[in-house]
Formats: C-alpha cells, sequence, structure tokens
C-alpha cells in the first residue's frame, strides 16, 4: 500500500495549525465521540459529512480538546459552530499586523486586549488568541444566550477565566457604543460581521452552500455551521455593519490601535474603502485570506500615525 500523502493547505497563514488533513486517528482519541461521524470518503480519504451540524460540532470539539486544550465545549443548538481552520487564520494575520509596527516581534501576553465583537456562543476567537499568543480578550454580543453559554465555557476552563471577559450589548443600534470604556485601550478589534441582509436571504445561502458540499439538491434550510438570526444577518447586510462600525471607530480613535472586520464579499470594498476616507483613518489595509474555494479578506484601519503606532505600549 502507497503511504498517504497529506497535502499542505498553503492558502492558509503558515503559523495555522491546521494547514494539513485532519489527523483523524489524533482526534478521535482526544474526542472519542467524534468517531460514529468518521467514514471514508469517495477519495478514499477520512472524512465527516460537512453538512451534518452534529458532525461539524463533534469535529470542533475534538479539535479543540487537541489542539488548544480546551474542555467540555459546548455550543446551544441552532447557535454557529464556525471551522476553525479559517478563524484561526484571521488571529494569526492579526499577529502579523502587531508585529509589523512592533520591530517585527508579535507583542504576546495578558497585557495585549483585543476586542472580538459578536463572539456568538463559540468563544472561539478568544479561545484561539489567548492559546495561540496568550492575548487577553473582552468579547461583546447581543445575545444573552450567547453570552451565557461563553460564560459556562469559560467556567469549565479555567485557563480562561483571567484571559477573557464577556459584555452583552444591549442596544442593537450601536457596535462600539457603551463598550468601550474612556480607560479602555486595545490593540485590536475584530469582527466577523452578519453576512445577510434579511432571514430569507440567509436561509436561500444557506441552502446553496449545503447542495454545493452535498452536490444535491435541497429546499430546507439545514445549517450545517448553525447561526441565529443576529449572527447570520442584519438589515442591509454585511456591508451596513462594516459602513457603522467605521463610523462607530472614529469615536475610539486613540483607544483602538488597530479596527479591523472580515469582509466576505469583495464587491463591498470599494464601499468599504470610501467610508474610511470619509473618517480620516490614517491606514488602511487589506489581507486576503483563503480556506479551500471560499475567499475573503481583513480590512484593518487605525486612526494613527507610523509614529504613534510604533510608539503604543502592549
Amino acid at each position: 500500500m502507497k503511504p498517504t500523502i497529506t497535502p499542505e493547505k498553503t492558502a492558509l497563514h503558515p503559523r495555522n495549525p491546521h494547514r494539513f488533513r485532519y489527523d483523524f486517528a489524533q482526534l478521535i482519541q482526544a474526542s472519542p465521540a467524534l468517531q460514529p461521524f468518521v467514514f471514508i470518503n469517495e477519495f478514499n480519504i477520512e472524512s465527516v459529512d460537512f453538512s451534518n451540524p452534529e458532525a461539524v460540532k463533534a469535529l470542533n470539539n475534538a479539535i479543540l480538546i487537541s489542539e488548544y486544550d480546551i474542555q467540555n465545549w459546548d455550543i446551544p443548538k441552532n447557535y454557529l459552530c464556525p471551522p476553525i481552520p479559517g478563524r484561526a487564520d484571521y488571529i494569526h494575520y492579526l499577529a502579523d499586523l502587531l508585529a509589523e509596527y512592533n520591530n517585527e516581534i508579535i507583542p504576546q501576553g495578558d497585557t495585549v486586549f483585543g476586542l472580538d465583537i459578536g463572539v456568538g456562543a463559540n468563544c472561539i476567537y478568544p479561545i484561539i488568541g489567548h492559546s495561540a499568543y496568550g492575548w487577553s480578550f473582552v468579547a461583546t454580543d447581543i445575545d444573552e444566550k450567547a453570552i451565557d453559554n461563553c460564560v459556562k465555557i469559560i467556567d469549565e476552563n479555567p485557563k480562561l477565566q483571567d484571559a477573557i471577559s464577556l459584555q452583552q450589548q444591549m442596544n442593537s443600534r450601536y457596535i462600539f457604543k457603551d463598550i468601550i470604556q474612556p480607560e479602555d485601550k486595545f490593540a485590536f478589534t475584530l469582527c466577523n460581521p452578519p453576512f445577510h441582509g434579511s432571514e430569507e436571504e440567509a436561509n436561500k445561502g444557506t441552502i446553496r452552500k449545503i447542495n454545493n458540499l452535498e452536490n444535491t439538491k435541497t429546499s430546507k434550510p439545514v445549517l450545517n455551521f448553525g447561526g441565529q438570526n443576529a449572527e447570520l444577518w442584519c438589515e442591509g447586510g454585511e456591508l451596513a455593519f462594516i459602513t457603522q462600525m467605521i463610523y462607530e471607530s472614529a469615536k475610539y480613535p486613540m483607544q483602538v490601535l488597530w479596527f479591523t472586520t472580515l469582509v466576505a464579499k469583495k464587491s463591498h470594498l470599494n464601499s468599504v474603502y470610501r467610508t474610511l476616507a470619509k473618517v480620516n483613518v490614517a491606514s488602511i489595509k487589506t489581507i486576503e485570506m483563503a480556506q479551500g474555494q471560499k475567499t475573503s479578506r481583513i480590512v484593518a484601519w487605525t486612526f494613527q500615525t507610523e509614529t504613534q503606532l510604533k510608539s503604543w505600549k502592549f
């Protein structure tokens, strides 16, 4: 028998630990509950059914135990269960951005504070950021049940207890208002904004994704990665959310080193850049990311000059 060749996912960040095909033997050893979902696919490769929400959750749980030493992780039914490799990419590219003005040294430790906008019930970004670099996080969401679940995850993982604080955004009209306090200093904000403009649009997008995964046709919006309304859509969709974020960011120019967000639709970039020009940002960075056939990008902006960026105390 020929040895199995594990191709490297070169599109992922070089420090991303998920660049190689999943080691299911190791993952099952970490979490035996994954075993029933693993099968040999048509290419004679071990895999799981990514259209099955229970399989995706079991895979995530095994990855978090094996790679990030997170125990007793769970999310409520129908909440977003994000693909971890892509989330890890965002964190590692943020680290590069911070290093760029820090003598090419990635700042590490609990004095580096990040603000996660829309943490969801899964708490993934703070988990990865703290595990990889020791960073501290304030994580926010408008969904009380999502916040409560993050509290449970943190309570059951003592190493997270001093690293992540949670705050519910009580007013859905705002993003940073009432969250960023006068004494706060954040090295970065991060956000995976709601993509769709309505629940109907979100359902159609989910059906399209499932059909692509299964190579079949369905009209039922089964959510393989889950997602509540606030996680999947908002009025005006991604562009409206990011536009609001940019205008609000201008009120906190010296309290955040880099504001960042994912921008899923490339066609939104020109509008995003125009809005950033209106609020007189000092610098904009666009970081391309890719995972499989999916491409996305991080847009980062700062109101601080290069001298101020280099003098930031982490």
